[in-house]
């Protein structure tokens, strides 16, 4: 995979963007903490590397940001790609989270999300 020599690149072209490499691979949600714990910025977009959702809508995650929402959630409409059996636990998944958990969860949205400054100074 030639994604760490591909970033290396951006980051000559865009000195805003930081790459966060980690030793070996922690998984999927230590890598977003770690990325999150790094920001330097007003707000961090959090988003798959796959694409799976459009980037496109980080546009639109902004702009609810610049309306004075300290974290935005995407919404997924479709779900592509996935079969019944991966929909099912899912939900089962996170009605059990949202039952056993204070925190709020909205329903059908993934890690694509903005969250601002303030919000990550809380975590």
């Amino acid at each position: 995979d030639k994604s760490v020599r591909y970033l290396r690149r951006m980051l000559t072209a865009e000195p805003s963007f930081r790459l966060i490499e980690l030793s070996r691979n922690f998984g999927h949600q230590i890598a977003i903490t770690a990325g999150m714990e790094a920001a330097a910025g007003d707000a961090v977009i959090v988003m798959d590397a796959d694409l799976q959702d459009p980037p496109e809508v980080v546009l639109d995650l902004v702009a609810k940001w610049k309306e004075g929402f300290e974290i935005v959630y995407a919404r997924r409409v479709r779900r592509e790609g996935e079969s019944w059996f991966k929909r099912f636990t899912a939900s089962v998944f996170y009605r059990l989270l949202e039952k056993m958990t204070p925190v709020d969860i909205p329903r059908d949205v993934g890690d694509f999300r903005l969250v601002g400054r303030k919000a990550l100074e809380t975590f």
